[in-house]
């Protein structure tokens, strides 16, 4: 099961205290969204925002409540993002991603949201690219898809 969600277009929201400065860039970023909970999804959604950062726009959500749906949308291409839920039910994001990472080419950053702090062995044995731990903390959330945005950005 997935859902997508697509931000509104940055124009019609842009205020004069929001907009980057003329000379900075702003990365127009996708980011892929897998849990089997809705509250988990939606925490990560909120936290993120529409801009993580003053650089980095979120054009587009999809969320996946399956790894089936993942690996789907992954082998579609497009995504710039990943984010997975290691607490996930089934199949957790932390398998996921050593999964995803070991099979796809090109793969898009990683973010891990991990059970507790002292699982992140458990997110450097995924080779996730970074790591939040339950509960979540909105800016952390926010600061890692912002720099995994950015690493996406400059590997192109």
């Amino acid at each position: 099961m997935t859902s997508a969600h697509a931000a509104p277009h940055a124009d019609s929201l842009a205020t004069a205290g929001s907009t980057p400065s003329a000379g900075a860039a702003v990365h127009q970023v996708s980011v892929l969204l897998y849990s089997d909970d809705i509250t988990t999804r939606d925490a990560v959604r909120a936290a993120a925002g529409r801009r993580p950062a003053r650089d980095v726009e979120i054009t587009r959500w999809l969320e996946c409540a399956t790894a089936f749906a993942v690996t789907e949308a992954l082998d579609a291409g497009g995504w710039d993002v990943v984010v997975l839920d290691g607490e996930a039910a089934k199949n957790g994001g932390l398998g996921l991603c050593r999964e995803l990472k070991n099979e796809i080419y090109d793969c898009p950053p990683v973010l891990v949201l991990t059970g507790r702090p002292q699982d992140g062995w458990l997110a450097a044995w995924s080779l996730a690219d970074d790591a939040v731990p339950h509960p979540l903390d909105p800016i952390k959330v926010a600061e890692a898809i912002a720099g995994l945005a950015r690493t996406r950005v400059a590997a192109r």
